[in-house]
Protein backbone atom coordinates (compact mmCIF):
# COMPACT_ATOMS: atom_id res chain seq x y z
CA UNK A 1 0.00 0.00 0.00
CA UNK A 2 1.26 3.48 -0.78
CA UNK A 3 1.42 6.08 1.98
CA UNK A 4 -1.59 8.27 2.52
CA UNK A 5 -1.40 11.61 4.33
CA UNK A 6 -4.18 13.57 5.95
CA UNK A 7 -4.98 17.10 4.79
CA UNK A 8 -3.42 18.71 7.89
CA UNK A 9 -0.07 16.98 7.25
CA UNK A 10 -0.10 17.80 3.53
CA UNK A 11 -0.84 21.44 4.32
CA UNK A 12 1.97 21.55 6.90
CA UNK A 13 4.42 20.09 4.36
CA UNK A 14 3.43 22.75 1.84
CA UNK A 15 3.58 25.60 4.35
CA UNK A 16 7.16 24.52 5.15
CA UNK A 17 8.18 25.51 1.61
CA UNK A 18 7.64 29.22 2.24
CA UNK A 19 9.06 29.18 5.78
CA UNK A 20 12.21 27.33 4.61
CA UNK A 21 12.90 29.49 1.56
CA UNK A 22 12.05 32.72 3.40
CA UNK A 23 10.63 36.06 2.41
CA UNK A 24 11.20 37.81 -0.92
CA UNK A 25 12.87 34.92 -2.77
CA UNK A 26 14.08 35.21 -6.35
CA UNK A 27 12.48 33.38 -9.27
CA UNK A 28 14.75 32.97 -12.28
CA UNK A 29 13.49 32.10 -15.76
CA UNK A 30 16.27 30.53 -17.86
CA UNK A 31 16.86 29.03 -21.29
CA UNK A 32 17.82 25.40 -21.90
CA UNK A 33 17.42 22.27 -19.84
CA UNK A 34 17.46 22.52 -16.04
CA UNK A 35 20.59 21.37 -14.18
CA UNK A 36 20.64 17.82 -12.79
CA UNK A 37 19.46 19.07 -9.38
CA UNK A 38 19.24 22.22 -7.24
CA UNK A 39 22.81 21.79 -5.94
CA UNK A 40 24.21 21.91 -9.49
CA UNK A 41 25.31 25.30 -10.84
CA UNK A 42 22.74 27.25 -12.85
CA UNK A 43 22.63 26.56 -16.58
CA UNK A 44 21.27 28.34 -19.62
CA UNK A 45 20.89 32.08 -20.06
CA UNK A 46 19.16 34.10 -17.34
CA UNK A 47 16.18 35.63 -19.16
CA UNK A 48 14.31 37.18 -16.25
CA UNK A 49 14.81 37.37 -12.49
CA UNK A 50 11.97 38.57 -10.31
CA UNK A 51 11.95 39.21 -6.59
CA UNK A 52 8.74 37.74 -5.22
CA UNK A 53 6.65 39.51 -2.56
CA UNK A 54 7.49 39.05 1.12
CA UNK A 55 4.40 36.86 1.54
CA UNK A 56 4.70 35.07 -1.78
CA UNK A 57 2.52 32.01 -1.14
CA UNK A 58 -0.98 31.75 0.31
CA UNK A 59 -1.62 29.42 3.24
CA UNK A 60 -1.97 25.82 2.14
CA UNK A 61 -5.50 24.52 1.79
CA UNK A 62 -6.76 21.07 0.77
CA UNK A 63 -3.24 19.90 -0.09
CA UNK A 64 -2.42 22.82 -2.42
CA UNK A 65 -0.54 26.10 -2.05
CA UNK A 66 -0.98 28.96 -4.55
CA UNK A 67 0.98 32.11 -5.30
CA UNK A 68 0.19 35.30 -3.44
CA UNK A 69 0.74 38.86 -4.62
CA UNK A 70 2.20 40.06 -7.91
CA UNK A 71 5.03 38.10 -9.50
CA UNK A 72 6.55 40.19 -12.26
CA UNK A 73 9.88 41.20 -13.76
CA UNK A 74 11.59 42.47 -16.89
CA UNK A 75 13.45 40.51 -19.55
CA UNK A 76 17.20 40.61 -18.86
CA UNK A 77 19.67 42.15 -21.29
CA UNK A 78 21.18 38.67 -21.68
CA UNK A 79 17.97 37.60 -23.39
CA UNK A 80 19.06 39.29 -26.63
CA UNK A 81 16.35 39.71 -29.23
CA UNK A 82 14.16 36.77 -28.14
CA UNK A 83 15.07 33.62 -26.25
CA UNK A 84 12.83 30.74 -25.21
CA UNK A 85 12.40 30.21 -21.46
CA UNK A 86 12.69 26.48 -20.71
CA UNK A 87 13.33 26.14 -16.97
CA UNK A 88 13.01 28.05 -13.69
CA UNK A 89 14.91 28.16 -10.41
CA UNK A 90 13.56 29.38 -7.07
CA UNK A 91 16.30 30.85 -4.86
CA UNK A 92 16.53 32.45 -1.43
CA UNK A 93 16.36 36.25 -1.17
CA UNK A 94 20.15 36.55 -1.56
CA UNK A 95 19.96 34.56 -4.80
CA UNK A 96 22.61 32.14 -3.56
CA UNK A 97 20.73 28.93 -2.66
CA UNK A 98 18.47 27.10 -5.12
CA UNK A 99 15.55 25.48 -3.31
CA UNK A 100 13.43 24.29 -6.25
CA UNK A 101 13.57 24.12 -10.03
CA UNK A 102 11.42 22.86 -12.87
CA UNK A 103 10.45 23.19 -16.50
CA UNK A 104 8.65 25.98 -18.36
CA UNK A 105 6.26 25.49 -21.25
CA UNK A 106 3.54 27.52 -22.91
CA UNK A 107 0.12 27.33 -21.28
CA UNK A 108 -1.26 23.83 -21.79
CA UNK A 109 2.20 22.36 -22.49
CA UNK A 110 2.49 20.46 -19.21
CA UNK A 111 5.49 22.30 -17.70
CA UNK A 112 5.93 22.87 -14.00
CA UNK A 113 5.45 26.59 -14.76
CA UNK A 114 3.49 27.79 -17.75
CA UNK A 115 3.73 31.13 -19.55
CA UNK A 116 1.43 32.48 -22.22
CA UNK A 117 4.59 33.32 -24.19
CA UNK A 118 7.91 31.58 -23.48
CA UNK A 119 9.82 33.84 -25.89
CA UNK A 120 11.39 36.53 -23.68
CA UNK A 121 13.13 39.64 -25.03
CA UNK A 122 15.31 42.18 -23.26
CA UNK A 123 13.09 44.80 -21.62
CA UNK A 124 9.92 42.74 -22.00
CA UNK A 125 7.46 42.72 -19.10
CA UNK A 126 7.05 39.19 -17.71
CA UNK A 127 4.43 38.15 -15.17
CA UNK A 128 3.37 34.88 -13.58
CA UNK A 129 -0.41 34.82 -13.34
CA UNK A 130 -0.79 31.50 -11.53
CA UNK A 131 1.43 29.07 -9.63
CA UNK A 132 0.73 26.29 -7.20
CA UNK A 133 2.36 23.42 -5.36
CA UNK A 134 0.36 20.27 -4.64
CA UNK A 135 1.28 17.81 -1.92
CA UNK A 136 1.67 14.14 -2.69
CA UNK A 137 -1.33 11.91 -2.02
CA UNK A 138 -3.77 14.80 -2.18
Amino acid sequence: MSLQYGVALRNAQLDAIESTIGTAPKLQLRSGAPPANCATAASGTLLCEMTLPSDWLAAASSGSKAKSGTWSGTGDAGAGSRTAAAHWRLLDSAGSVCHAQGTITVTGGGGDLTLDNTSIASGQAVSISSWSFSAANS
